[in-house]
């Protein structure tokens, strides 16, 4: 069985290790987490990389569209591989939730996030698996852009390696036993 994981981001290295990108750095945990030695290659609107774990493929994809476009990468590469959408999980910030705040959902609104706002209206549905994982929202009036673009602050840093570990141990739960028990297990 195949699985389409989508971490949202914006590719640059100026985008790096900013906050908006934490669905990029999931999936490199995500890697690291399987010990592959897989990279992500350069292919129609993304990098992608698969990977093998249980016997599925899990295909990881960081959309080269940019997040208020990541519909088109998403949609491509559910198309190409012949995924059906509940074995797709799209991971994301959500600045909804505190740092380290995570959540994992079969549905649900954009919540005015653009990447998924963009995904809702090519796919014509907000039914479709989504982990959120939390940023925070430590910005004054006006300044979410800025703040979403930035880089995490020194401890958040410090955290961080624990947070991306934990994500990765929930999308393999979402791979092996489905969106309940990782839903069960992920929004403690």
């Amino acid at each position: 069985m195949n699985y389409l994981l989508v971490g949202l981001g914006n590719i640059g290295p100026e985008y790096e290790l900013t906050r908006h990108n934490i669905g990029f750095l999931v999936l490199d945990a995500l890697i690291k987490k399987c010990n592959s030695t897989e990279n992500f290659t350069l292919e129609r609107h993304a990098y992608v990389s698969k990977i093998k774990h249980k016997g599925k493929t899990l295909i990881l994809v960081k959309p080269t569209t940019f997040m208020n476009l990541s519909g088109k990468a998403l949609n491509y590469w559910l198309k190409e591989e012949k995924i059906n959408l509940e074995n797709m999980l799209v991971i994301t910030d959500d600045i909804a939730l505190p740092f380290g705040k995570i959540r994992m959902r079969p549905k649900g609104s954009a919540g005015g996030h653009n990447g998924l706002a963009h995904i809702q209206e090519i796919l014509e549905t907000d039914l479709y698996n989504r982990f959120r994982i939390g940023i925070g929202s430590d910005f004054a009036k006006g300044r979410q852009a800025q703040f979403v673009l930035s880089r995490f602050n020194e401890e958040e840093t410090k955290d961080l390696p624990l947070l991306l570990d934990k994500c990765a141990d929930g999308i393999l739960t979402f791979c092996n036993l489905g969106i309940e028990k990782a839903m069960n297990s992920v929004n403690k």
